[in-house]
């Protein structure tokens, strides 16, 4: 089974599916070994040139759906050790070209000694209620029309509620309470881990940083703006919070 990239499009079959043989068919000469599906081995490597007779370049996110979901989840993972494979050739601290580690998934330095292991970015994303009503706001990233949770990335010495607290203050104006943990994807776009809570409205009036958010409102369940496919944990929490309704 391979996953053989070209930046974040993942190489498939007409069908959408994976092809499978050895990864040196491709040309790939030190695949990422990435252990095994199904009983099948399975290898991740960047490639370049164009895609051979009867397959096709398909970027990661559209293949949700079209792979089944444990090979999906299995790409997210692929995607990111090729990224760091691809970005980690040289020692951060003296530049010295790295080797890979013998017995972990990481990259040591021969001259400094550094060892690096894949990157890994905790981010909260949390819904907010105000009885019935979400609060769902806008990215100025988002395709248009669509709002979504308020995320962020969690900083230096800061817990997970600290950081839920300062987004939602910092980005849409409001305090919170009740803060209740939800749920955990990882997300490999590039290379996150989406930590997900729901929290109650506890005052302030919605007011839009204007550079992480561009807009913010509440909505009732019945008048929902486009809100972000199945396969975000996004999804998952306004989904679960309108199952509770």
């Amino acid at each position: 089974m391979l996953f053989l990239f070209q930046q974040d499009r993942l190489l498939v079959r007409g069908d959408g599916s994976l092809p499978m043989g050895r990864p040196e068919q491709y040309g790939v000469l030190a695949p990422q070994f990435l252990g095994t599906l199904a009983g099948r081995s399975a290898f991740a490597a960047a490639v370049s040139g164009d895609a051979p007779p009867s397959l096709t370049w398909r970027r990661l996110r559209s293949a949700y759906g079209t792979l089944p979901d444990a090979q999906f989840a299995l790409a997210g993972y692929a995607y990111q050790v090729v990224e760091w494979d691809r970005t980690h050739r040289f020692c951060g601290a003296c530049a010295t070209p790295t080797e890979a580690h013998p017995t972990e998934r990481a990259k040591r330095c021969p001259e400094c000694g550094l060892t690096s292991y894949p990157r890994l970015a905790p981010a909260v994303i949390v819904l907010v209620r105000r009885e019935r009503e979400l609060l769902l706001a806008r990215s100025p990233h988002f395709p248009p029309g669509m709002y979504s949770a308020v995320a962020g990335f969690v900083e230096l010495g800061e817990t997970l509620e600290e950081c839920v607290q300062r987004e939602v203050r910092e980005e849409v104006g409001l305090e919170i309470s009740t803060l209740r943990y939800f749920g955990s994807q990882p997300w490999p776009f590039p290379h996150s881990l989406m930590i997900g809570f729901t929290a109650e409205y506890a005052g302030g009036d919605v007011r839009v940083d204007g550079v992480e958010i561009e807009d913010a409102a509440w909505f009732s369940p019945d008048a929902l703006p486009t809100v972000p496919p199945d396969i975000s944990i996004a999804r998952a929490l306004i989904d679960a919070s309108l199952g509770s309704s």
